[in-house]
């Protein structure tokens, strides 16, 4: 399959999931129903349809699509195809201002959760492009990253130990667990923003990714202002994963499977795999949404939950026909 070919299939089946997204749900409609939705979108059907669903369906196609795109500049700029927008800490990061948001009961200010995961999420990763210009090897921002995590998460610990009440413990834990629910339109705006800026960055970068594919002294010798296009590539990941935190929560997976699925027709190049991976990782996560809302459940089961029944699985199965690839 061509590449051309890949990303023109990839973008349909995106809007064929996000279309039966849009019509299937927990509440059955009539075929009636659809067409009262369509000639009168402020009825009971339109609101179903216009005010509930789609904001929500495009929140997921969003979220999907800016942590694959994060996942696939990591793995291109660490050179590690186990990489993800979590690696560095960043994901860690935005949850622990997400709670410390919710601790303090600031949940009753619009948008204060939000602005606070994506600080969270934005501090992270100025330490991240501070130590990206410091260490330019791929294996030490590993390490730095993983504890950048680790603190976090140490740190998001500790709310749970002091949070005020029991309440307050269970909110921060359902917020943690990812969910694009209850999403309107403002808040579709205000996750695209950051979300647009920081892939604008990865697509500056991504002829340096290109490049570090030979080799950290090939690319040094290249002319390429490569210190500010690794910049580029860790703080563009920062903002997708940021917003995706702070938009929905923590979602796994997603930025870790999306590029492996279609790297075997998008080549090896990181460039290459940047749109594809998004694509893919839209696709992945309005599934997963849409799967949450149709399994017959007392509560809806929170897409976090779901990304990983599913995703883990499949990342195995991508994970072992690699392996079997690499010793063929």
């Amino acid at each position: 399959m061509s590449g051309r070919r890949g990303l023109v299939l990839l973008a349909g089946l995106v809007l064929v999931a996000m279309a039966l997204a849009v019509l299937v749900g927990e509440t059955p409609l009539r075929a009636g129903d659809y067409l009262t939705a369509l000639a009168r979108p402020g009825s009971a059907p339109g609101e179903i349809l216009w005010t509930i669903r789609a904001p929500r369906v495009v929140m997921a196609a969003l979220i999907g699509g800016a942590l694959g795109l994060a996942g696939a500049a990591l793995q291109g700029l660490l050179r590690n195809p186990l990489a993800d927008p979590g690696v560095l800490g960043v994901s860690a990061s935005a949850g622990l201002g997400a709670g410390v948001a919710i601790a303090l009961g600031l949940a009753a200010i619009p948008g204060a959760i939000e602005v606070a995961a994506l600080a969270g999420a934005l501090v992270a990763g100025a330490l991240v492009v501070t130590l990206a210009a410091r260490f330019r090897e791929p294996e030490t921002l590993i390490l730095l990253g993983v504890s950048i995590s680790a603190f976090a998460g140490a740190l998001s610990s500790l709310v749970y130990n002091f949070s005020p009440s029991p309440v307050t413990t269970a909110e921060v834990l359902s917020w943690m667990l990812g969910s694009v629910a209850n999403r309107d339109w403002p808040d579709v705006v205000r996750a695209a923003l950051p979300a647009t800026l920081g892939a604008l960055l990865v697509a500056w970068s991504a002829r340096g990714l290109t490049m570090l594919t030979l080799g950290e002294e090939t690319a040094a010798l290249s002319g390429l202002p490569m210190a500010r296009l690794r910049a580029a590539a860790v703080g563009g990941a920062a903002l997708l994963a940021g917003s995706a935190v702070a938009a929905a929560g923590i979602i796994g997976f997603v930025g870790l499977a999306a590029p492996h699925l279609v790297r075997r027709w998008a080549g090896d190049d990181p460039g290459r795999t940047l749109l594809p991976s998004a694509l893919a990782g839209g696709l992945l996560l309005v599934l997963a949404d849409l799967a949450a809302r149709v399994i017959p459940t007392e509560q809806e089961l929170k897409l976090g939950v779901v990304t990983a029944l599913f995703g883990a699985p499949l990342f195995a199965l991508v994970a072992w026909r690699a392996a079997r690839s690499w010793r063929s």
